[in-house]
């Protein structure tokens, strides 16, 4: 049987629930939803609310550099690199608003390797952001 590793990457900003942020089965890597929130404030980059919940700055491009930060954040402390990504499921909980936006700084970040990919719209993510990644990498022995 594989060996499997927990991996906690302490750069990356903590999960919102019980689980790794990633997990190593033998040379293949599984990363947990990976969201845009600062690892250091746990804000979310772009976005602002008042206090009664209504958002007053709302920076989907922001979001978006976050979250494929934190990713890399995530492979780094896995002792991978963006080159090993091979699968990336993206959620955006507005598909009509983003995708175009996503979908031009995605190119900008995977001009070398091109992962497959799915993008699936969403009601809500479990804390106000905007997009989340899960990826799926594999780590040359």
């Amino acid at each position: 049987m594989a060996k499997v590793t927990k991996i906690d990457a302490d750069k990356a900003p903590k999960p919102v629930g019980l689980y790794p942020h990633a997990r190593r089965v033998g040379n293949l890597l599984f990363l947990s939803g990976i969201g845009p929130r600062d690892p250091e404030t746990n804000g979310v980059p772009g976005l602002e609310q008042s206090k009664s919940g209504n958002f007053t700055k709302f920076d989907f491009e922001a979001q978006c550099h976050a979250v494929f930060k934190n990713v890399k954040l995530v492979l780094e402390a896995s002792g991978a690199d963006w080159n090993a990504l091979v699968d990336v499921t993206v959620f955006l909980t507005d598909m009509k608003r983003d995708f175009d936006c996503y979908n031009r700084i995605y190119a900008e970040y995977f001009k070398d390797n091109l992962p497959c990919r799915t993008t699936v719209g969403i009601d809500s993510l479990p804390t106000p952001i905007a997009i989340e990644l899960k990826c799926m990498a594999v780590i040359e022995d």
